[in-house]
């Protein structure tokens, strides 16, 4: 008979949790439009790393803000982009568990990115940052491997937001940040009924 740890009588529920997620950047796209020259779209794959705290606020919905770092970086023949961002979200998240040890999930998460962003070309160098509004949208399957601790493996799609470039005080470049990612993380729970 399966031992279902949340319905052991006496037994601590953890309903909070603090974790890290790696993230696997499969597309981060750059789309910027360089003074109505048209627009160029930076396709790099990259790494980026975060931290989650969360709450099970039900058998079947949790809530969570969640801290990241992603980039990339790309040379071309006439110049060198660069570009940072730090995301916070709030998320919340539908599951459903399974023998207290699986659990499928989607989510949506809203917040704001700080976004850097660097072009240097052969004629100029601009170097902006902003903070903008970002959405994201998640699946994956959270996998319970004691009572202490989650493996969370996931896929989205996250909106970071829009950065505008300036130079000589004028509009010059507008840059477009998206991503899809995969991520793979763990948490520690703790909380008492």
């Amino acid at each position: 008979m399966a031992n279902d740890y949340w319905n052991e009588p006496n037994t601590p529920s953890r309903d909070n949790y603090v974790g890290f997620r790696l993230h696997k950047n499969e597309n981060i796209v750059f789309q910027y439009d360089l003074d109505g020259a048209g627009k160029d779209t930076v396709r790099r794959d990259n790494f980026g790393f975060g931290a989650v705290v969360g709450n099970r606020l039900s058998d079947n919905i949790k809530i969570e803000f969640e801290t990241l770092y992603t980039g990339a970086k790309r040379n071309t023949s006439d110049k060198k982009l660069d570009y940072d961002i730090w995301s916070n979200m709030f998320n919340v998240y539908l599951f459903q568990e399974f023998s207290g040890a699986i659990a499928p999930y989607v989510g949506i998460g809203i917040g704001f990115s700080g976004i850097w962003g660097d072009i240097n070309a052969t004629t100029y160098h601009i170097s902006d940052s902003t903070i903008d509004l970002s959405y994201q949208a998640m699946i994956g399957v959270n996998f319970a491997l004691n009572s202490r601790i989650d493996l969370n493996l996931g896929f989205k799609y996250q909106y970071y937001g829009e950065i505008e470039h300036k130079l000589h005080g004028t509009e010059f470049a507008k840059s477009t940040a998206d991503a899809t990612e995969f991520y793979i993380g763990a948490a520690y729970k703790f909380g008492i009924k």
